[in-house]
């Protein structure tokens, strides 16, 4: 009996040792470092390519792994909270093609093809009142929740961007973009021939073919 007892201590200290010689040896596998969720926005409507005829456009937006937070507009930065900047832009009836090759290389997209804003309380309704509050008249529309309002538009090819932004307004590298077409209502004139040397915004984009 004493034997076995021996036996079974040699067997207990011995498995304690590899245990620990394999912890020294790093045998262990080594903890996983796991990413925090990037916050994102998506833009739901219009649809990029979507096509009109009415003047005024309800934009929605989806945003994950982010929180919009009214109270806390215009303080101090905070992780993972903040607001919107909605940015509507007409692009002009006629490009260069050239300026189209440069707004299309683009790192941002923008190039010259931005065209005239619509962030303005005339067009952009109590979103622009705000934006007109803070400064940002004519660049973007605040807001602190996933839509904004949009009238008054005029027939034309249109680029909306939607950007996170912190509790002070300042930037985030996460944004979504879209581009729409409003028509010309039934027995309205359309736009003009585009002059020579250019051509038409809206069969650039793809939005005519």
């Amino acid at each position: 009996m004493r034997g076995r007892l021996l036996t079974i201590a040699a067997v207990a200290v011995a498995a304690v040792g590899c245990g620990v010689a394999g912890a020294l040896a790093g045998d262990e596998p080594p903890a996983q470092e796991v990413e925090p969720f990037l916050p994102t926005v998506e833009i739901i409507s219009p649809r990029n390519g979507a096509v009109q005829t009415a003047r005024a456009v309800v934009v929605k937006s989806k945003v994950g792994n982010f929180q919009l937070a009214p109270r806390h507009f215009g303080r101090e930065p905070e992780l993972g909270m903040g607001n919107l900047r909605f940015s509507l832009n007409r692009v002009p009836d006629c490009v260069d093609p050239a300026k189209l090759q440069i707004a299309e290389e683009s790192p941002i997209g923008r190039g010259r093809l931005v065209g005239a804003s619509f962030d303005f309380p005339h067009y952009s309704g109590p979103n622009g009142l705000l934006a007109s509050k803070i400064g940002s008249t004519g660049s973007y529309s605040p807001a602190t929740r996933p839509e904004i309002y949009y009238h008054h538009l005029r027939p034309g090819l249109y680029r909306l961007v939607v950007t996170l932004a912190e509790n002070n307004g300042a930037t985030t590298p996460y944004h979504d973009v879209t581009n729409f077409q409003i028509l010309p209502r039934p027995g309205s004139p359309g736009p003009k021939p585009c002059p020579k040397g250019k051509i038409s915004s809206a069969k650039a984009s793809g939005l005519i073919r």
